[in-house]
């Protein structure tokens, strides 16, 4: 059963017969990166809330007539999806905000959002009978990639710029991939593996181009909503890079308002670190996108030309939301603020949109009697060596008694000293 109907240029806006293989538009190239449009009346007879009121698949493949997929390799797939949704009392009361909640992307099987797009990118892959799947990443989309391709029995080659987190790289190795890391920054690494894509004929995760992934991703938004009985919060936080994430975000919500599930597409605040905010720059300046540094440790969201900036700022325009950078300092003051308040362990790019809402309710973008969602799209022990930065070294005492109560004693603990 699908329910797609075409695909839709998002430059020159011609409708485009929907071919699995087909990646960007033929009349525009590569700059021509396509949307997946659906037939919503057709799906709506058989989407609706009692759809997912009687599905035990508490996975992202519950939303498969949404998805442009087979499902017949779905069961043998890891789970991805359905993560938690947090209500974070805490830091809701510590911000002084209506309500909060914490979607913690970090429990997926490799860790991060990106899952969501590699689950679906292994099995277009394994429909259209290729053996070997390749991208290039700062390293969570190469690290799931790599994760799920090893499961389903493909090979992967991964391409990774010079600075990718250990965390991540380990990650890549122990999952089998044959990575190549490359000399030179995201730019560079991109084009490699472009070339060296269309060279050897590989499966393209590259998710600025595969215009399947962002299906993927917009899954992410398809569970906050049901979480939330269908009633998402005011708004919605995300840290950006490519763009990729924050589009799918938004059409995930598009499709359930189309399907009247949802009376309201929550508005999208896209967040980057000031290192590296092209999309910020853009929208300050109301001027094209143009090649920023890559400057910042959130090395998920540095990307200096992001390859999908014209659904990112569709998805912040249509939802009436905003764009805003935050500085690395801030973000990993939000490291150690999400772990000691909530519990959760996110890493620099998965905690970047917990300081974002922080700089846009100092700001007045986002009043403290509306509603939020942050979605904390990577676990923190990716990146070890950043997460240091964020805490300070624990005390070295003797093993002594007497030493340890001075220790309490000068560190204000007055029940224990």
């Amino acid at each position: 059963m699908s329910f797609v109907k075409q695909f839709r240029c998002t430059v020159c806006n011609q409708a485009i017969e929907y071919k699995e293989d087909t990646m960007t538009c033929p009349f525009c190239g590569e700059k021509g990166i396509l949307d997946i449009e659906y037939d919503y009346e057709a799906m709506k007879k058989f989407v609706d809330k009692n759809f997912f009121k009687h599905s035990d698949d508490f996975s992202m493949w519950r939303y498969y007539p949404m998805l442009p997929i087979d499902k017949k390799h779905a069961s043998q797939m890891l789970k991805i999806g359905w993560t938690p949704l947090y209500h974070a009392k805490r830091l809701e009361k510590s911000l002084g905000i209506s309500a909060l909640y914490i979607k913690d992307e970090g429990v997926n099987p490799s860790a991060s959002l990106k899952d969501r797009a590699s689950g679906i990118a292994v099995l277009k892959a394994l429909e259209l009978g290729y053996h070997t799947v390749s991208c290039s990443s700062t390293g969570n989309a190469a690290s799931s990639l790599a994760c799920h391709a090893a499961h389903m029995g493909l090979k992967s080659v991964i391409f990774v710029p010079k600075r990718a987190p250990i965390g991540k790289l380990n990650q890549l190795l122990i999952y089998g991939a044959n990575v190549i890391s490359v000399d030179g920054d995201y730019k560079d690494t991109f084009q490699l593996s472009k070339l060296a894509i269309e060279h050897y004929g590989w499966y393209n995760r590259n998710a600025a181009i595969n215009p399947n992934l962002v299906e993927g991703k917009k899954t992410v938004a398809l569970e906050i909503a049901e979480q939330l009985n269908f009633n998402p919060t005011d708004w919605v936080c995300v840290s950006v890079g490519d763009g990729c994430t924050i589009a799918g975000v938004y059409k995930g919500f598009y499709d359930l308002y189309q399907l009247g599930l949802i009376n309201k597409i929550p508005r999208l605040l896209g967040i980057q670190s000031t290192g590296c905010s092209p999309f910020v720059d853009a929208y300050i300046t109301s001027k094209p996108l143009k090649e920023a540094d890559e400057n910042t440790i959130a090395d998920s969201i540095s990307v200096g030309i992001p390859r999908n900036p014209i659904k990112a700022q569709r998805a912040v325009l249509e939802s009436n939301g905003a764009f805003l950078a935050v500085t690395d300092d801030h973000i990993l003051k939000s490291m150690k603020k999400l772990g000691s308040k909530e519990g959760i362990f996110g890493e620099p790019a998965g905690v970047t949109a917990l300081a974002g809402l922080e700089e846009a309710l100092k700001n007045g973008v986002i009043k403290p009697n509306e509603s939020v969602t942050i979605i904390m799209t990577g676990h923190g022990l990716k990146d070890p060596i950043n997460a240091q930065k964020a805490v300070k070294a624990p005390v070295l005492l003797k093993p002594k008694l007497e030493d340890l109560k001075q220790y309490m004693k000068e560190k204000g603990d007055k029940k224990h000293a």
